[in-house]
């Protein structure tokens, strides 16, 4: 059984891995089919096939940049693309009750609430990292940032490729997230550090970003206390494991009885 999915995003790097993988994942028996490809009106790829963008065999569907063509047939969509592209397809999704996974990243928090309204309307996952080794970081650092409490400082590293241009990730800002409920009270988070900055105080966070080369993604948690440091790494050396968390994403929010909420990578991952 195959479900319908688009695509959002669909020529840039994570939208032709997803397209690449997407005859390949399957789950509880189902599978998925590409029924739409978006994207930006600028791109000189409209109207090529998608899969040949994605260099597979051809697949029959042509990039569009009408979201209303793109999403016609689609059962769920899986985004990767701007926080600009994201709302205004969400919108149609909202409408026409389609299921909607979002990968993009570098919302402002009025933008993120707009997702957040649309999750009364339909099924909705976004996550900053769909891959399972980002998503057992994740678990790992809030599980360390409990049991070492206010004893132990805390920043976070991140490195992306030199055309990523979103600072900083948002797995880290995830991380961060995650993090601060185990500080004190009034979380000073501090991104870089320049000049005579003083001693660094316990309520700080520092979030640090470095760009460069083809790096996919690097995230490295430092926990640092008296006479020890703990250091929890996740590396990805290939979109294949965002991709194919993304495609597993949507296949579970399309199952039948997905109630209008968020979800979330943890509840994907949680053997059913």
């Amino acid at each position: 059984m195959k479900t319908n999915f688009a695509v959002i995003g669909a020529a840039g790097k994570m939208g032709c891995n997803i397209i690449a993988l997407s005859t390949k994942i399957e789950r509880n028996g189902r599978g998925l089919n590409l029924s739409g490809a978006l994207e930006n009106s600028s791109s000189p790829l409209i109207g090529k096939d998608a899969g040949r963008i994605a260099a597979q065999e051809e697949c029959g569907v042509k990039i569009s940049s009408d979201p209303k063509i793109a999403l016609q047939e689609a059962s769920v969509v899986i985004d990767f693309s701007s926080p600009k592209s994201t709302l205004q397809a969400i919108s149609i999704c909202r409408e026409k009750k389609i299921p909607y996974v979002v990968g993009t990243t570098g919302f402002t928090n009025e933008e993120y609430q707009k997702l957040q309204d649309a999750s009364r309307d339909i099924p909705l996952l976004p996550s900053s990292n769909m891959s399972l080794g980002a998503n057992l970081l994740f678990y790992l650092a809030e599980v360390s940032a409990e049991i070492l409490g206010e004893e132990f400082d805390t920043e976070i590293a991140e490195i992306h490729h030199h055309l990523k241009k979103d600072a900083p990730s948002g797995t880290a800002v995830q991380l961060k997230d995650l993090i601060t409920p185990s500080k004190r009270k009034g979380v000073s988070v501090i991104y870089g550090r320049k000049g005579m900055v003083g001693a660094r105080s316990p309520e700080e966070i520092g979030i640090h970003s470095l760009r460069g080369g083809d790096t996919v993604g690097d995230h490295t948690v430092f926990f640092l206390g008296k006479g020890e440091r703990i250091e929890l790494t996740h590396r990805a050396f290939s979109r294949d494991s965002f991709a194919s968390g993304a495609l597993q994403a949507a296949l579970f929010l399309s199952e039948k009885g997905r109630e209008p909420r968020l979800y979330t990578m943890k509840e994907v991952l949680d053997k059913e």
